[in-house]
């Protein structure tokens, strides 16, 4: 959302506003007054008062006096330019961030009527600022690459080959370019005996088109359960999944190679919170988990997880994705409903897949990241932390301090005019 500084009209009143008001500036356009008598203005007030540098005075009222600038009205002008000039500063410094259209990875819609249960995200490796995603159960077999910069849906990939999905909550790109869709959704926790992952190769081309997918059998060694988060190291491969229990879940493990025609069978290797989602970041040294109102990055080594440190996630209607942008210096944090907003939050050490360093976690405990923007409409500041909506207080401070500042010069130059 772009933040705008729009001044339409300054007006100052005195004691007696009921009996006289004061001339108005207008910035943008020269509006007649309303016809109806007015009282002339009080000898021992001048008529009307000069206007801030760069605006032009109002027509004056039909009947009244013409406006006549009061003595030193130079020197009221001239104060005035640094006030405002640091008004405008202030205003400039506080406005975030936002994308315009052709700029990528910033915060955006999704404009797609289609897509009313955004369950999962996933940075496209081929095509820069693209976002694939997929609705939650009953849609069908569809995932969808929604360009960034404008939030439209720049292709629908259509999979064959496959059952048809039950509940699709995760996806996420290995590094041989294959996108993995996780349906592995179990609302009533442990209905499903199995459930499955399907994989295709991200098209080279976007445009909407028919591919053959794999489809993988998965059961989880300690019984079924439900799960929204699927996340593919981008350096060794393997899938991992957290499921997902209001009392904490767990991380779990699948095979070094999933395998068609026999059951892929992943184990338990870590404790997790409540998920909602999860991804890697590109270098595979940190995972990233968020739940409805929170989350934190892990460090990530030798298929366990390390120290963690909280990351200011934003609040939304259904927080139920996240991914990291493709070049490692974001997250990316999405939610359902129709027109839902993604929401860039920066972070350190997410590392680019082809840089050896790349951050293992702080371990400090500390947040970090701030949302780079207000997000979409409907959407909140940041939640689940200390510093809830300090982006947008932060703003609001600066423009009472700036309105206020101004008034006071004003003020000021008027006694001075008058003395």
């Amino acid at each position: 959302m772009a933040c705008d500084v729009t001044m339409d009209t300054v007006g100052w009143t005195g004691p007696d506003a009921g009996a006289e008001e004061a001339a108005t500036v207008d910035t943008w356009a020269m509006r007649p007054y309303p016809s109806r008598p007015v009282a002339p203005p009080r000898p021992s007030r001048p008529a009307a008062r000069p206007c801030p540098s760069g605006l032009r005075a109002a027509r004056p009222r039909p009947g009244g006096p013409a406006a006549r600038p009061y003595p030193g009205s130079r020197r009221a002008v001239a104060g005035l330019a640094a006030p405002a000039a640091a008004l405008l500063l202030l205003l400039g410094a506080a406005c975030p961030a936002v994308a315009a259209d052709g700029e990528p990875d910033r915060d955006f819609t999704i404009e797609d009527p289609r897509i009313t249960e955004s369950s999962g995200l996933a940075a496209s490796r081929l095509h820069p600022g693209v976002y694939w995603t997929h609705n939650d159960s009953d849609d069908g077999p569809y995932v969808f690459a929604v360009d960034s910069r404008t939030g439209r849906t720049v292709a629908t990939v259509t999979m064959r080959g496959i059952g048809e999905p039950r509940d699709v909550e995760g996806i996420s790109i290995g590094p041989d370019g294959d996108i993995y869709v996780g349906d592995i959704g179990d609302n009533l926790d442990g209905t499903w005996n199995h459930v499955w992952i399907y994989r295709f190769p991200e098209p080279k081309t976007l445009r909407d088109t028919t591919v053959t997918a794999t489809q993988y059998d998965v059961q989880y060694a300690d019984g079924p359960r439900n799960a929204e988060s699927l996340m593919v190291h981008p350096k060794t491969g393997r899938v991992y999944i957290a499921s997902k229990n209001e009392n904490g879940g767990g991380l779990y493990e699948g095979p070094g190679k999933l395998t068609t025609g026999s059951m892929n069978v992943f184990r338990r290797v870590d404790e997790v919170p409540w998920v909602t989602d999860g991804a890697f970041s590109p270098d595979g040294r940190s995972l990233a988990l968020r739940s409805y109102f929170s989350a934190r990055v892990y460090a990530f080594e030798n298929g366990r997880l390390g120290e963690s440190r909280a990351v200011a996630a934003p609040f939304q209607r259904q927080a139920e994705s996240v991914t990291y942008t493709a070049d490692g210096t974001a997250l990316m944090f999405g939610s359902e409903g129709t027109r839902s907003g993604v929401v860039r939050v920066d972070v350190e050490g997410g590392g680019k897949p082809d840089e050896p360093g790349g951050s293992g976690g702080t371990g400090d405990g500390q947040e970090q990241g701030k949302p780079s923007g207000n997000g979409s409409p409907g959407q909140g500041g940041s939640a689940g932390q200390e510093d809830d909506g300090k982006g947008s207080v932060g703003l609001g401070a600066v423009i009472i301090i700036g309105v206020g500042a101004l008034w006071f010069a004003l003020r000021r130059k008027r006694g001075r005019g008058q003395g």
